[in-house]
C-alpha cells in the first residue's frame, strides 16, 4: 500500500529532480536583491521576448528529441525564414531592395509562404531520417550546411532591411501597458498560443501518443501498428514550420535580417528542452517543462549580463549547463534500469 508523500518529501523530490531550475531561482533572487533594476518590467519584457522565439524553436526540436532524434538545422532554417521574410516585406520604394522586380507583399501571405517552405524542408529532413535511415545527427547536420549555403548565396551575405510599415507596426504592438511602463511586446502571445497548441497535440491526439511510443521503443511501436516512417516525417515537418515561424518573428523583432541569424539557436533549444525534462533517451517530455527550461536558459544569460560577466564566457557557461543537464538525464535513465 502506497503512503501519501508529505509536503517536505514533495519539496525534496522537486529539488532533487530539478536542481538546475532550483539553483537558477535562488541565483535570480540573490541578484535581484543586490543589483538595481533586475526586478523590473523592462527586464521582464526582454526575458519574455527572447524566450518567445527560443520556446517556439524548442517546441519544434522537442518532438525530434522525444523520438530519440535531434535537429541541428533549426537555427539555420529559422535564419532562412528570416531572410525570406525580410526580402518579401521590403518596401517597394526602398533604394537597396534585394530584388527590384519583386512586389511588396502582404505580411500574412509572406508568413504562409515561409511556413510552407519550412514544412517542405522539415518533410525532406524527416524523409531522409525515416526512409533512408540516415541518423538524425548526420541528416540534420547536412541540412544545416545546405540551408546556410543557400542562404548565403541568394542574399549574397548582405543584411536585409527597409521593411513595410504594416510589418513594423505589427511588431511595435504592445500589451498590458500601464503608468510609465510602455507594455510588453505583443508577439509574446504567440508563445502562449503555441504552448497550448503543442500541449493539446502531445497529450490529446494520436500523433502525440505515437510520438511517445516511438521514443519509448520504436520497434515495439511499429509492431503495435504505428506508422513510424509517417510519424517521424510529420514530426520533422511540424518542426520545420516552427522554425519558419520563429524566423518570421526574428525578422520583426530585430528590424532586419541576415544569413548569420540563428547561430546556435538549435543548441539553446536542445539545452532548454533537456533542462526542462525532455529525456535524451526518448519517450519523455512535457510542454510545461520545455517552457521552464527555455526560461531558465534565457534567465541565465540575463543574469550573467547583469553581474558583468564577459559575454565571451557565456558560451562556456551555457556549454557546462548543457553537459550537466544531459549527464543528469542519463543518470536518471541508468538508475531506472
Amino acid at each position: 500500500m502506497k503512503t501519501k508523500a508529505s509536503f517536505s518529501q514533495k519539496v525534496w523530490a522537486l529539488i532533487k529532480g530539478n536542481p538546475i531550475v532550483v539553483m537558477m531561482v535562488f541565483i535570480s533572487v540573490f541578484v535581484g536583491f543586490t543589483i538595481d533594476n533586475f526586478f523590473s518590467f523592462e527586464n521582464l519584457n526582454v526575458l519574455l521576448g527572447n524566450t518567445t522565439i527560443r520556446f517556439i524553436i524548442a517546441l519544434g526540436v522537442s518532438g525530434c528529441l522525444i523520438t530519440k532524434g535531434t535537429d541541428l538545422s533549426a537555427g539555420r532554417q529559422a535564419a532562412l525564414a528570416a531572410t525570406l521574410t525580410g526580402v518579401m516585406v521590403q518596401r517597394a520604394d526602398y533604394a537597396s531592395r534585394m530584388f527590384s522586380w519583386m512586389p511588396e507583399m502582404n505580411m500574412w501571405v509572406v508568413l504562409l509562404i515561409v511556413l510552407a517552405i519550412g514544412a517542405i524542408l522539415g518533410g525532406i529532413t524527416g524523409s531522409i531520417i525515416a526512409y533512408l535511415k540516415v541518423p538524425p545527427f548526420i541528416a540534420t547536420l547536412g541540412i544545416q550546411t545546405i540551408v546556410y549555403g543557400f542562404n548565403l548565396i541568394y542574399t549574397n551575405a548582405q543584411p536585409i532591411g527597409g521593411f513595410s510599415q504594416p510589418f513594423k507596426d505589427f511588431f511595435n504592438w504592445k500589451i498590458l501597458a500601464f503608468g510609465e511602463f510602455k507594455g510588453f511586446s505583443g508577439y509574446i502571445l504567440f508563445a502562449l498560443f503555441f504552448g497550448l497548441l503543442f500541449w493539446f497535440l502531445y497529450n490529446k491526439t494520436t500523433h502525440g501518443k505515437y510520438m511517445y511510443a516511438i521514443g519509448g521503443n520504436e520497434n515495439a511501436a511499429e509492431v503495435s501498428g504505428v506508422n513510424v516512417r509517417k510519424s517521424l516525417t510529420t514530426i520533422y515537418m511540424i518542426a520545420g514550420m516552427m522554425y519558419a515561424f520563429a524566423g518570421f518573428l526574428m525578422t520583426g523583432k530585430s528590424g532586419g535580417a541576415s544569413a548569420s541569424m540563428g547561430v546556435s539557436y538549435e543548441l539553446e533549444a536542445i539545452a532548454g528542452c533537456t533542462i526542462g525534462g525532455v529525456s535524451t533517451t526518448g519517450g519523455i517530455g512535457t510542454v510545461g517543462g520545455i517552457l521552464v527550461g527555455v526560461l531558465v536558459f534565457e534567465l541565465l544569460k540575463i543574469i550573467m549580463q547583469f553581474i558583468g560577466v564577459d559575454p565571451n564566457y557565456n558560451y562556456i557557461v551555457q556549454g557546462l549547463v548543457v553537459i550537466t543537464a544531459v549527464a543528469m538525464d542519463i543518470r536518471k535513465y541508468v538508475a531506472k534500469k
